[in-house]
């Protein structure tokens, strides 16, 4: 999802309006200058909008200035590298996605490793995709489209954003667990042009992308990936229904490097939480297509273990290489 840059700067105006407390004793020695969080994105995409909404919020919390920084390239890879190798001192931090979980398998012979490098510091919540074809394609259940499949192997086009994207793992991993065989059709572009005239016939973009389209028709949402239906699309089942066990969900949080003293990541995931837990910031993340959650750091290092072993068990069943 892209906004234009007078809505980034409004939502992230508006985060820094939040009310927290300022009489909330800081740390003495953290932070002592600015703090950046960089992204692995282009601007203008939702990841980059979140960091720009906890930015302000950070800001407020210390008492310094908090800027994001964009460094888009090799699928995150660039980003993290540049965390993982800045001082451990919590002045630089990184807009961790779920789908750097599969870096290690996709890129096995990197120095970098993202699950020994990077420190886990805060959830701020899980990214829902759908599952979506177009009004024309016969399938209008899951269990139709999963018949359909098997009876037509290697004659449905699967599109994502790219190689070793969340949208191409989440159907990858649907194909795992179903049995079908869906031919993989990565673009360096919008895909959604395609999807919605039928030259590909499914794909798993993220709920803030798609939601509009299913709301007006021209596209068939035929599940959700989260483990549960969505408040905002209630009539949609999840693919867990007819699947069991499917959770393709995608999320995003907070990461450090390594070696960071634990009381700095312990504030840190305290402030996080205080400001995904605000109403008005929860309104923005859903806004933008995040359920905001809170864990603390320990718990968020499980997710990254879990989620690590489980996509690179998927990447491996796929034979996914990159790009």
């Amino acid at each position: 999802m892209k906004l234009p840059r007078r809505k980034i700067l409004h939502l992230a105006a508006g985060a820094a309006a939040l009310p927290f407390s300022t009489h909330v004793a800081r740390a003495q020695a953290y932070p002592t200058r600015q703090v950046r969080i960089i992204v692995g994105l282009p601007a203008g995409l939702a990841p980059d909008i979140l960091a720009r909404l906890i930015g302000p919020a950070l800001s407020e919390r210390y008492g310094q200035p908090v800027v994001v920084e964009n460094r888009p390239g090799s699928g995150g890879i660039i980003g993290s590298q540049m965390v993982a190798r800045a001082p451990a001192d919590g002045h630089t931090l990184l807009l961790v996605l779920s789908g750097y979980a599969s870096g290690g398998a996709l890129y096995p012979k990197l120095a970098f490793n993202f699950v020994r490098d990077i420190a886990p510091v805060a959830l701020i919540g899980s990214v829902p995709y759908l599952m979506c074809v177009t009004p024309s394609f016969p399938a209008k259940t899951v269990p139709d489209f999963i018949a359909y499949a098997k009876a037509n192997p290697g004659k449905i086009n699967m599109a994502s954003p790219g190689v070793g994207t969340a949208p191409h793992l989440a159907g990858e991993l649907f194909k795992m667990m179903t049995g079908t065989d869906l031919v993989h059709v990565p673009y360096r572009d919008s895909y959604l042009p395609d999807l919605l005239s039928g030259q590909v016939h499914v794909s798993f973009p993220a709920i803030a992308q798609s939601i509009n389209y299913i709301r007006d028709g021209k596209l068939d949402g035929l599940g959700v990936t989260n483990k549960q239906r969505l408040g905002s699309l209630p009539e949609i089942p999840a693919l867990d229904e007819f699947v069991p066990g499917y959770d393709g969900s995608g999320w995003l949080g907070v990461g450090a490097p390594q070696n960071t003293p634990a009381d700095i990541i312990e504030g840190l995931n305290t402030a996080i939480n205080t400001a995904i837990a605000h109403p008005s910031m929860k309104e923005r993340l859903i806004s933008i297509g995040v359920e905001p959650a809170l864990m603390k750091p320990a718990q968020f290092g499980k997710l990254i273990s879990d989620a690590t072993d489980k996509w690179s068990e998927v990447v491996k069943f796929a034979g996914i290489k990159p790009e």
